[in-house]
């Protein structure tokens, strides 16, 4: 329930009051671990991680403002695959924040890499693979671009996203 809550804030208040970041820039939004966000072990559940995060890119496209521009194109973003490294855990009402940013592109996906941080203290650092659909088909990461009027040269990818890319086409590959 208190996932709807968030979301209802998001879409309604802090959408309306953010700030302005570029293509390439951080987004940070703050979290208070709350009570129903813990699992037995008295620390933020790891299921609870990817659910934050869906709002949490949510808002960098805010940011960014391209999120009413990508829904009027009715663009809807689809996550094809996140690794997770959970360093730290959360405890209940500890206040953290989520800091997101694209981290580059190839010819199919883009990647975001997403970092779970309070006080400096990094708890859990993440990858996402995604894209965006349209009408059923996969919007080309090349209009994307050219939607978000990005002229620089294509970031370089980090090379832990580098490795990890090479990870998963091996599974891919593995599992035809």
């Amino acid at each position: 329930m208190n996932l709807y809550f968030r979301l209802f804030w998001l879409f309604f208040w802090r959408i309306r009051h953010c700030n302005s970041i570029d293509f390439l820039g951080t987004s940070r939004i703050s979290y208070r671990a709350m009570p129903l966000d813990c699992d037995i072990n008295c620390h933020v559940t790891n299921s609870r991680y990817p659910a934050l995060m869906d709002l949490a890119r949510t808002y960098m496209l805010a940011e960014m403002g391209l999120l009413k521009r990508f829904l009027k194109l009715k663009w809807l973003p689809i996550v094809n695959a996140a690794e997770f490294t959970y360093i730290r855990d959360i405890k209940p009402l500890t206040k953290f924040e989520i800091e997101s940013r694209l981290v580059g592109w190839d010819d199919k996906y883009f990647y975001i890499e997403q970092r779970f941080v309070s006080e400096n203290i990094l708890h859990c650092i993440v990858h996402v693979r995604g894209v965006f659909v349209c009408k059923g088909k996969q919007v080309p990461i090349d209009t994307m671009v050219k939607e978000v009027n990005f002229e620089g040269p294509t970031p370089e990818l980090p090379p832990e996203v580098v490795k990890w890319k090479q990870f998963l086409q091996l599974k891919k590959e593995r599992n035809i």
